[in-house]
């Protein structure tokens, strides 16, 4: 006999929509980004999340997790930002483990430039086709889902609520 508690019949269409979702929005997002900012979506999230801090920097770790990435592939992704002028990096001086990312002027002109069509987009495949209340109850979900993850000081998540 199973210990199993499988889901029921409304958890299981739940699950199954949040399968789709998972699967087919970033592919959507990657893609209006490829094609029309000639970036992927882990570097424009990279220049959102500095653009957005108020020092404009973070820690190399943290936008690994923000970026959904290994510390490997941001550290490649963030290394080709840093040769194209976007970003700098430097260690603490305190601590030589720690990497510090920053974005240059030329990276805020770039997250500039990119993001009207990306909120456009974003907007056209999810917000546009949600009620205000069903936008609040998207937020609660997602604060449900990563709060208590260490994406969620990146990320900028309230989770007092």
């Amino acid at each position: 006999m199973s210990d199993t508690k499988w889901l029921s019949e409304d958890e299981r269409e739940a699950w199954l929509a949040l399968v789709s979702i998972m699967f087919r929005l970033p592919g959507s997002v990657e893609g209006q980004l490829r094609s029309e900012e000639g970036m992927s979506l882990a570097e424009y999230l990279v220049l959102a999340m500095l653009s957005e801090a108020p020092d404009h920097r973070h820690r190399m770790s943290a936008l690994a997790t923000a970026t959904n990435t290994s510390q490997s592939r941001l550290s490649r992704i963030v290394a080709r930002m840093e040769r194209d002028g976007l970003v700098t990096r430097e260690g603490r001086q305190d601590d030589r483990r720690v990497v510090i990312a920053e974005i240059t002027p030329a990276g805020m002109d770039r997250v500039r430039e990119a993001a009207p069509a990306h909120v456009r987009h974003v907007r056209e495949i999810v917000f546009d086709r949600l009620s205000s209340e069903q936008v609040g109850q998207l937020r609660e979900i997602g604060r449900a889902l990563n709060c208590g993850s260490s994406a969620r000081s990146v990320l900028g998540l309230d989770c007092s609520a």
